[in-house]
């Protein structure tokens, strides 16, 4: 209850307190309020960069992590103008390294083969969709509905924590340990 007290009186602040109040008790859920202010910023500025949904609902997650790390080391005056830059530089930097993987296109019928060795592919593609959905099934309810909200129905954090309830970080929480978790399964029954 204290926590919900917190974060009602942490939303009133200006982003100028928050900052303050982050920079002296490393409080997560303060950064989390203040980030939260300019996510439709942040995702908005990614989504004009990397023309992409799914790569923009990444790198909003991606920045917050920078985030946490970076603005400790930097005297920031205007965080919403330092966000900004950061975005950008952080969209910039994805594109770059986009772009030293070279794509080269291939006719459909050069990858055609007489045999049926595809096939294979094809069946080993399926078990492995079963398992995940298995595995999937395994997970605490939570992040399940979590992770099937973000992978399955592309739902970002924001819809997440209005679907659910829950608060941002914990959606974050429930996603990151749904994907560990699934992945640990995976492995196990591989």
């Amino acid at each position: 209850m204290a926590t919900v007290r917190h974060m009602a009186t942490a939303s009133f602040r200006s982003d100028e307190e928050l900052l303050t109040a982050f920079r002296d008790t490393g409080e997560q859920d303060v950064l989390a309020t203040l980030y939260l202010r300019y996510t439709d910023l942040v995702y908005g500025t990614c989504l004009k960069y990397l023309k992409d949904a799914e790569a923009s609902k990444d790198a909003v997650m991606n920045i917050y992590q920078e985030l946490v790390r970076k603005l400790p080391l930097h005297e920031v005056d205007n965080f919403k103008g330092w966000l900004y830059v950061l975005t950008k530089n952080h969209c910039l930097m994805q594109l770059r390294k986009e772009k030293s993987n070279i794509m080269v296109p291939l006719e459909s019928n050069f990858m055609q083969s007489e045999d049926f060795s595809h096939l294979d592919n094809v069946l080993d593609r399926e078990q492995n969709f079963k398992k995940l959905e298995n595995c999937l099934e395994r997970l605490p309810s939570n992040q399940q509905q979590a992770v099937r909200l973000f992978y399955l129905e592309s739902k970002c954090y924001n819809e997440i924590t209005a679907a659910t309830g829950n608060d941002w970080n914990k959606v974050r929480s429930l996603i990151q340990n749904g994907r560990r978790n699934l992945k640990i399964c995976m492995e196990s029954n591989g």
